[in-house]
């Protein structure tokens, strides 16, 4: 039986823990932080650019968002969400200040998790490359 990697950026969400709409869930690979039942920041733990924290949030807030948090810049394949890569010298000030906009319900960040789709064997399916 293959062991499992551990994703070395959970950290992250340890921010959340005491949050009482905290969940985490694994997605694509990567994992997920959803609170209140939005989903707000995936940590990704794999090959660029797939490697470090994507912001889950609207085209029409990154203007806002990348004003405040400079190292956030638009994903390469996820165009509708920001992303801090783990090698960028501000990775971890970032991801910090992230958390903070998070617990404080930011208005900014967050979206509304599609419904998964079903497959025959009755897994979910990805969407995003593997």
């Amino acid at each position: 039986m293959p062991s499992k990697i551990r994703n070395s950026l959970l950290w992250i969400f340890d921010a959340f823990e005491r949050e009482p709409g905290f969940v985490r869930r694994a997605m694509f690979g990567c994992d997920a932080a959803y609170v209140d039942g939005l989903l707000y920041l995936v940590a990704a733990d794999r090959e660029a650019p797939f490697n470090g924290l994507l912001v889950c949030t609207s085209r029409e807030q990154h203007a806002a968002l990348v004003e405040q948090l400079p190292a956030l810049r638009v994903h390469p394949v996820l165009g509708k969400w920001l992303y801090v890569p783990q090698a960028d010298p501000a990775f971890e000030a970032t991801a910090e200040a992230l958390t903070s906009l998070v617990r404080a319900r930011d208005p900014r960040i967050g979206v509304e998790p599609k419904p998964r789709k079903r497959g025959k064997s009755g897994r979910a399916n990805s969407v995003l490359p593997e």
